[in-house]
């Protein structure tokens, strides 16, 4: 079988899954489950038989570069097609192998629930749209994939449609990431007419000969589309909200779809915005603060899933950054290291709040013995953890690191794309950022997992298949910044290693907030220590199975107001003060949307439907109500009696021959 022929599969097989489970859910349940896994499983084999084929093995084959016509649409035709080169067969394979985890580890997480076909079914269409985006040598067909992300998103953040949060956060979801596709699409459009073609080989050959005739529009327009579905700011609102959706499905937004099509197409087509440096330098400054505020956003969140997710919008911005500073390497190695990494925090999540039966972490930290209930989740979420925070050896040191050395290059004048103002701007963000994460991944774990109080209740083992999920990606948390020197020609660069001064200072900095944090949390647990706060365990009652909102429910029925009080012992409040409340409202981002588009919105349609209903209506309602009397009138008149018409008719000759007469005569 050729190469083109398996690359297609890729993507097919997961959307063959998705309808084949859609058909049989209802008629034959037993198949349910095998039909989500082992198209993704598949998918995730071939993926990989691609990838060895594209490379010849080390990174270093000619990319795969087929199409066939779709349609003739005039001028600018659009081309079913596949351009895959290195680092697009690595992206695919970690799509496919994220959203093989995470549909193994739903068939334990969500077994209990009654529409489970129905939610493997829109995994596996999701898994499907980003394998297309992935692979897609045609902007039009890439586009596809896109919208199918943002429609299947929509969904599976509403699945517990039951909860008023899960139906706002799916709308608002919805509505953000389409309010950035407005202008992706113009920009789209834009880059076609400049360029001649919506293929991406034709883009790239025009972008290299000075094609392009309006590059920074054009830019800004497509990293508007960019900010809404990779959750940069300000369109990054909708992926803290969004956490009212099932953690499995956490774990595939934040690890290998939806955020991740925003960077891999900025990636894709990088030289479009290398052509203007005024566009590099406005990706530069929304990456700085996308990685500070969420940071610092993250240090304040009481909800573990929440936390996770600000965290997801600052590895985000560290990639946005690379990309602004012209090092498709750097954000794509970043890309790759943090799914894994942050797959695996959400599925280990989705295990502690089962346990837990909450996802607070204050009611956690009045839990004791935690760690012991889920030791898997324990040591592998630990792991993920050091490479979130970029401690060496785990993946996310090297990956964060070759991200402030493309920054370093450029802000000293050593690169020939961006300028040195980008290059600064991401270095000096990026290292604060890389404090203020390790401060929030150190307060994460130690909340979590070095509670006091009652022990938590035991809820008997975590199923099979959602503790070796989380060993399985370990494996890459741990080991895959080993691989920099192998993964670098298929990235097309140059070099990954980390160089000694950003190690030194990116590490030190880590280490800094990691010890700050600690030394806080140590001294708040002594000052709480004095006063008893009330100890809370998990409810005895719950099931291993019940989903998330059944556990919160049980939850707050069985704490109250001791569960969900603010935790004395939190260093986060400590550390940002009178930030703290701002920063856990996410500095208010959501509140000044409201002020400045919802309620202008809202008022134009209040005026708009009283003029609909005052004055629009009322001419209408007028116009009947005159036929009306109109008509009565008239109705009056048919009396049927013979000498009144006889009569009425003469009466009338007269009239107009007087009238005849006295216009003659005035003639």
């Amino acid at each position: 079988m050729t190469t083109t022929t398996l690359a297609v599969l890729v993507p097919l097989l997961p959307f063959l899954g998705a309808v084949a489970g859609l058909l049989l859910g209802r008629r034959a349940p037993g198949f349910v489950r095998p039909l989500a896994v082992l198209p993704s499983l598949a998918a995730a084999v071939l993926a990989a038989i691609v990838a060895v084929r594209q490379s010849d093995g080390h990174g270093t084959g000619a990319p795969i570069d087929a199409a066939t016509r779709l349609t003739p649409t005039g001028s600018v035709p659009i081309d079913l097609a596949l351009y895959i080169d290195g680092f697009a067969a690595l992206v695919a394979i970690l799509v496919a192998v994220v959203a093989t985890c995470v549909q193994i580890y739903s068939t334990g997480y969500l077994r209990a629930d009654p529409r489970y076909p129905s939610y493997a079914a829109l995994v596996s269409l999701f898994t499907s749209a980003m394998l297309l985006v992935v692979y897609s040598g045609d902007l039009m067909v890439l586009l596809v994939g896109w919208e199918v992300m943002g429609i299947c998103s929509y969904f599976l953040v509403g699945h517990y449609w039951e909860t008023p949060e899960a139906r706002a956060a799916s709308l608002k979801a919805f509505l953000v990431t389409k309010l950035g596709d407005v202008p992706f699409l113009l920009g789209l459009f834009a880059l076609a007419v400049d360029t001649g073609t919506f293929r991406i080989t034709g883009v790239l050959t025009s972008v290299a000969d000075n094609g392009l005739d309006h590059p920074t529009l054009i830019a800004l327009l497509l990293i508007a589309g960019v900010a809404g579905k990779s959750a940069q700011f300000p369109l990054h609102t909708w992926l803290p909200d969004a956490m009212a959706g099932p953690t499995p499905v956490s774990a595939l937004i934040h690890a290998a779809t939806m955020v991740a099509a925003g960077i891999y197409f900025v990636a894709r087509l990088l030289p479009v915005f290398a052509a203007s440096a005024a566009a590099l330098v406005v990706l530069a400054v929304l990456a700085a603060i996308t990685m500070v505020g969420s940071a610092v956003a993250a240090l304040a969140q009481d909800d573990i899933k929440r936390v996770l997710a600000y965290s997801t919008i600052g590895q985000l911005g560290y990639m946005s950054g690379a990309l602004a500073v012209g090092d498709r390497g750097a954000a794509v190695f970043h890309l790759i290291s943090h799914g894994a990494f942050k797959a695996l925090l959400f599925l280990g999540a989705g295990v502690i709040i089962h346990a837990a039966g909450t996802n607070s972490l204050a009611a956690m930290s009045r839990m004791g013995g935690l760690a012991k209930r889920v030791p898997d989740a324990y040591w592998t979420m630990t792991i993920a953890l050091l490479a979130l925070a970029a401690i060496p050896p785990f993946a996310g040191f090297f990956s964060k690191e070759a991200v402030l050395v493309a920054a370093e290059h450029t802000a000293l004048g050593e690169s020939a794309v961006a300028p040195d103002i980008a290059g600064w701007t991401v270095l000096v963000a990026g290292l604060l950022t890389a404090l203020l994460t390790a401060a929030y991944a150190t307060r994460l774990w130690l909340l979590a997992f070095r509670g006091r109080g009652a022990e938590a209740a035991d809820h008997g083992k975590q199923p099979l298949s959602m503790n070796a999920v989380l060993w399985v990606l370990a494996v890459p948390s741990l080991a895959f910044g080993l691989t920099v020197g192998v993964i670098a020609p298929w990235l097309d660069a140059d070099s990954l290693t980390p160089t000694l001064t950003t190690s030194v200072l990116g590490t030190g900095v880590a280490l800094v907030g990691g010890l700050i944090t600690y030394g806080s949390w140590s001294h708040t647990t002594a000052l709480a220590a004095r006063t008893p706060i009330g100890a809370v365990a998990a409810h005895p009652d719950a099931e291993p199975a019940l989903s998330e909102v059944e556990a919160m429910a049980s939850h707050t029925a069985a704490y109250g107001d001791i569960a969900s009080a603010p935790d004395p012992a939190d260093p986060g409040r400590l550390l940002l003060g009178r930030l703290h409340p701002h920063a856990a409202a996410g500095f208010h981002l959501d509140a000044v949307y409201r002020t400045l588009f919802q309620r202008p919105v809202q008022g134009a349609a209040r005026l708009v439907r009283f003029l609909d209903r005052e004055v629009v209506d009322t001419y209408v309602r007028g116009a009947g109500t005159g036929t009306r009397w109109l008509g009565a009138a008239v109705r009056g008149a048919q009396t049927g009696n013979v000498q009144t018409y006889l009569g009425a008719l003469l009466a009338g000759t007269v009239v107009l021959a007087i009238a005849a007469v006295l216009v003659a005569a005035g003639a």
